[in-house]
């Protein structure tokens, strides 16, 4: 007789991983021989740039990077990033101590809250909104508690509509600019409000920019950090799987105030050995040379949202265009079901999409669709959809 093992309690708590479930859909329309468009899932359809490519190669020729590598990341990437924040946001950092590479930022803001968190505390966390940002709280042993990101509010957190029993034993609170999955882009007014929030109830805020290079008609997202005061109490997640299309190195770096980067040193010391050091290096390389490969990537995303949006606006949708990131949000055609509707679409039109339920309550009534395939695959999307008998 098989053993009957118990699952922790803290697994039993986490709702099933969003995009695993929407992988089993599209792989099951795949082997039944449809000609399915995966607009699914945020993974960049782009190759990664040659020349991190060649930087990899060329680290990789040295056995010194093929041994563990230094707990705090490699001096050089330290470097890259703090002049890289400096030049793109006026952000100063020192390389020493306020900034810490990571095994991609789903990995860092995972494991952040372990940091801070004791059984019993809360952290704020937007939704819809990541699904991380609730697994590493319920990790810790927190409690999530949800601020809901409406249209009416430019899918801008309500602060003032926080009840004070939550904020009591609340220690942090997430945000996520450009937004996934709505493609909103917060300004400095809503960050100095949110700094005095912080301030005044004494939280840590774990600011997500992993799209921070990503925007749409003339946004330029900033930096939380850029926010006088900000340094001591946000730690930013920065990512270069969006920015260089390097979503399988897994590489990228947290900044903020020492403090803050050395706690989540301090998780990080006992539950892995760092990033290798050669894709350490080619981060440098991709760091060094963004400026060469940042504008026809944002042109590239440009033309394939104005392809996808202006033909779901002609077939009636009430589709609006993002601001940042690389995803559309657009509510459910004739008011369906998230999920009713992404199930229509797939099985009617052999296209994925995400529903909108998947990233909590507040997105139902919505799907989110990925800009990760070429203009003409999207508009042979909305030609699909626009097929379809609502």
């Amino acid at each position: 007789m098989p053993p009957k093992f118990q699952i922790a309690e803290r697994l039993q708590k986490l709702p099933p991983y969003l995009f695993a479930e929407i992988d089993k859909k599209k792989k099951a329309a795949i082997a039944a021989g449809r000609d399915v468009i995966n607009l699914g899932i945020g993974d960049p359809d782009s190759p990664t740039p040659k020349f991190v490519i060649d930087a990899l190669y060329k680290h990789a020729q040295n056995p010194a990077t093929h041994q563990y590598a230094l707990d705090n990341g490699s001096p050089e990437l330290r470097g890259a990033a703090a002049r890289w924040m400096k030049k793109r946001f006026g952000v100063e950092l020192s390389p020493d101590g306020e900034i810490y590479p990571i095994i991609g930022s789903k990995e860092g803001i995972a494991h952040f809250p372990l940091a801070y968190i004791n059984p019993g505390d809360a952290a704020l966390i937007p939704e819809p909104g990541y699904p991380p940002y609730r697994s590493g709280t319920i990790f810790a042993g927190g409690e999530p508690v949800m601020m809901p990101l409406l249209a009416k509010n430019g899918f801008l957190p309500d602060l003032g509509a926080i009840k004070p029993a939550s904020l009591k034993r609340a220690k942090m609170i997430y945000v996520n600019y450009p937004n996934n999955p709505t493609g909103a882009v917060a300004d400095a007014k809503f960050y100095q409000e949110l700094l005095a929030f912080a301030q005044k109830h004494d939280l840590i805020v774990v600011s997500d920019t992993a799209y921070s290079e990503l925007a749409f008609d003339g946004a330029e997202p900033m930096s939380m950090l850029s926010i006088p005061g900000a340094m001591e109490r946000v730690i930013e997640f920065h990512s270069f799987s969006k920015t260089f299309n390097m979503t399988g190195w897994r590489v990228g770096f947290a900044a903020g105030s020492a403090e803050l980067c050395g706690a989540l040193g301090k998780v990080k010391t006992n539950v892995d050995s760092g990033i290798f050091t050669a894709i350490q290096l080619a981060a440098v390389e991709a760091l060094e040379r963004y400026d060469d490969f940042i504008s026809p990537l944002r042109a590239m995303y440009q033309k394939r949202c104005d392809v996808f949006c202006d033909g779901l606006a002609k077939l009636g949708l009430a589709v609006q265009k993002p601001r940042g990131a690389f995803y559309v949000w657009f509510p459910t055609p004739k008011g369906l079901q998230s999920a009713d509707a992404a199930t229509r679409i797939l099985e009617e039109a052999d296209i994925v999409l995400t529903p909108g339920i998947g990233f909590g309550p507040s997105g139902e009534g919505y799907l989110r669709a990925a800009l990760t395939v070429p203009e003409k695959r999207l508009a042979e999307a909305v030609g699909r959809i626009g097929r379809i008998k609502w």
